[in-house]
């Protein structure tokens, strides 16, 4: 009961602090002020658009800005990148759209792009903007940081804030109006693509006359994509008229001009710290949050009241039946304690084991270190590649806890092989992510995408791992090997004792695959909306969510293990080392199958190409969070059956 109860308020506390923490802005970004006078130094005037990758929920192929034929700025700047924007691809870039504070502007042109039907270069620029079109690409443009956003309503007269928008849009030969056609009615011709050319900006401001402080601060940025058919730019005309259309045939010279209108609008009610807000409010995912959240404290209360049941019932009178005076009485018993002299024998292949516990204590400390931080506010979306760069140095710099856990537990094991212990445990399983992560990222250099990674940041993601994180997994190992090995609280008997005949629950592979099941239906709610965020391209920021369902799926992978543990003791079968690890571990076959059924299901990609990666990249989440909740379950067990051992009464 006193489990339960402690659960209980572990939970309970973490979901109100973290709760707390999401109405913090990040710190760290200072807001700038924006002035009508152009002269002021401190408090510019100009207000510069940027441009990201474009992305597509039909393919994982970003692509820069620059693949398209768009307007380009002959300027043009790129603000520098940190390694986390780098590894998901983004490529920040200046745009020709350029605004001055408080003037508004109307149907303003950009530039005009031009295709010949007898050049093969323009022939090949415009098929890859249909490509675009018919894969539906989406714009991602950036404004003081702040998202570009697409506002328009959906069901139940809700409000939706993409931030994105489309190239164009496809009405298919059979007269199908794909994606973004839908908007607009004179979009009927059929194997006609129709261009987005026109954007209309909304820009808000706060002004600080009201508080004392000088200039105004953007607080939101809004647009609507239009299509609008223009002879020329001399006589420009966005409010209304035909649809700028591409024929799917490219039988005559095609011209496109873009332009733009800007408006500023003043709404002092928007606090500069809360100006996401219009954006992730309007995804409406709370209430199934909420669900999913109190669906998982079913389960670990459930799991809690089990253990408790086990520990302060089961196990007292187990312990004190065998540490009765007839001890004859006792040996002619069944049960855990029979096997007290072989449930300390080293396992076998306790090299790998070693190496995977290590390398899931690293993993382990990484998460929630990562988590903690962005429960604070410190990796928001506002400060983008931050959650990934954040994750990726501390995964470099915990190599010392990672050696330090792998060579104890081997020497533990009675393992001699030092030096391969702690090459395995540096080099193993970062070595099959690197490996997996290179082949993805030739696949992305073949095809153009933005994603792939420049050759310079692999040589220095090399050179971290290589020259920081190898080093300190020797640093850890060394003090490791210095410790003495764990002491058991009875001894290994020479002879191994011979494992009774097993029910089907108890022997090995239904034990695991049942044991994954529990932590699994803890989780898939929110896995659903980390697989939207990587692969729909949906911006992820109920970080305290998920840092309770952390703590949850950390309670319930080790009462999980450490129910199935007792079970397999009582029936006599000892080899609870691997079966400890795999159980908890057998969570991630059921997340590999999810992203299966996920694909299949929700995903509308195409393409062997974007298929291959989203694989090679859930392989990857696959292998780590194999670690990750196979070394929480093997801890878990590992103090479970120090502590029934260490009370009994043995010969």
């Amino acid at each position: 009961m006193k489990q339960r109860i402690h659960s209980s308020f572990v939970l309970v506390y973490s979901l109100v602090f973290c709760y707390s923490c999401s109405g913090f802005y990040l710190p760290g970004l200072a807001p700038v002020s924006f002035c009508e006078d152009e002269k002021a130094e401190d408090c510019p005037n100009k207000i510069q658009l940027y441009v990201n990758r474009l992305d597509s929920v039909e393919s994982v192929l970003p692509y820069e800005y620059d693949m398209f034929d768009f307007c380009k700025d002959e300027n043009e700047k790129r603000p520098s990148e940190n390694l986390g924007q780098v590894l998901f691809g983004e490529r920040i870039e200046s745009s020709p759209y350029t605004f001055t504070f408080k003037q508004d502007k109307k149907c303003q042109p950009v530039c005009t792009r031009t295709y010949k039907k007898n050049s093969q270069d323009d022939t090949t620029r415009l098929d890859f903007l249909k490509m675009g079109m018919q894969l539906n690409y989406q714009h991602h443009w950036i404004i003081d940081n702040m998202p570009v956003t697409w506002c328009y309503d959906v069901e139940d007269n809700q409000k939706y804030c993409n931030p994105g928008f489309p190239i164009g849009c496809l009405v298919t030969a059979d007269g199908r109006a794909k994606d973004a056609c839908v908007i607009n009615a004179e979009f009927n011709k059929k194997n006609t693509f129709y261009v987005f050319n026109h954007v209309e900006i909304k820009i808000t401001y706060h002004s600080g006359a009201s508080e004392g402080w000088r200039g105004a601060r953007l607080v939101a940025a809004t647009l609507e994509p239009k299509s609008i058919y223009q002879k020329d730019e001399k006589s420009l005309n966005c409010d209304g008229g035909p649809p700028m259309e591409i024929p799917g045939q490219f039988e005559n010279d095609v011209s496109v001009i873009y332009t733009y209108s800007v408006s500023f609008q003043e709404n002092n009610d928007i606090k500069w710290a809360s100006r996401w807000d219009y954006i992730l409010v309007s995804m409406p995912h709370t209430n199934i949050q909420w669900f999913s959240i109190m669906n998982s404290l079913v389960i670990v209360l459930f799991l809690s009241g089990m253990v408790a049941m086990i520990m302060l019932r089961t196990l007292h009178k187990d312990i004190a039946r065998y540490n009765q005076v007839d001890q004859e009485d006792a040996q002619e018993e069944s049960g855990w304690k029979q096997v007290h002299g072989d449930v300390f024998r080293p396992p076998r292949k306790g090299m790998l084991l070693s190496v995977f516990l290590g390398q899931g204590t690293q993993i382990f400390i990484m998460t929630f270190i990562t988590l903690f931080l962005a429960c604070l506010g410190f990796l928001s979306p506002a400060n983008r590649g931050a959650l990934m760069t954040c994750a990726v140095v501390l995964w470099v710099l915990l190599g010392t806890p990672a050696g330090y856990v792998s060579a104890r537990l081997y020497k533990t094991f009675g393992g001699e092989k030092w030096k391969t212990n702690v090459l395995l445990t540096a080099l193993l399983c970062p070595g099959i992510v690197f490996a997996d992560f290179f082949l993805m990222n030739l696949i992305l250099w073949v095809e153009g995408s933005s994603a792939a990674i420049p050759f310079g940041t692999l040589v220095a993601i090399l050179a971290m791992w290589f020259g920081i994180s190898v080093p300190l997994t020797f640093i850890g190992a060394y003090f490791g090997f210095k410790k003495p090995a764990i002491e058991q609280p009875v001894r290994t008997n020479q002879i191994p004792r011979q494992i009774p005949e097993q029910s089907f629950f108890t022997k090995p592979i239904p034990g695991i695959v049942m044991g994954g099941i529990l932590p699994f239906g803890c989780i898939f709610i929110q896995l659903f909306f980390i697989l939207n965020s990587i692969w729909s391209h949906q911006m992820y920021y109920m970080f305290g969510f998920l840092f309770l369902v952390f703590i949850i799926l950390l309670i319930t992978c080790s009462e999980a293990t450490i129910l199935l543990c007792y079970f397999h003791l009582c029936a006599e079968d000892y080899h609870w080392w691997w079966r400890s690890f795999l159980t908890s571990g057998f969570t991630a076959v059921y997340l590999f199958i999810y992203a299966v059924h996920y694909f299949f299901s929700k995903l509308q990609i195409i393409g062997a190409a974007s298929t291959f990666l989203y694989f090679g990249y859930t392989m990857i989440m696959v292998l780590i969070f194999f670690l990750f909740t196979g070394t929480i379950g093997f801890f878990a067990c590992f103090w479970f059956v120090n502590k029934i051992y260490s009370v009994v009464k043995v010969d």
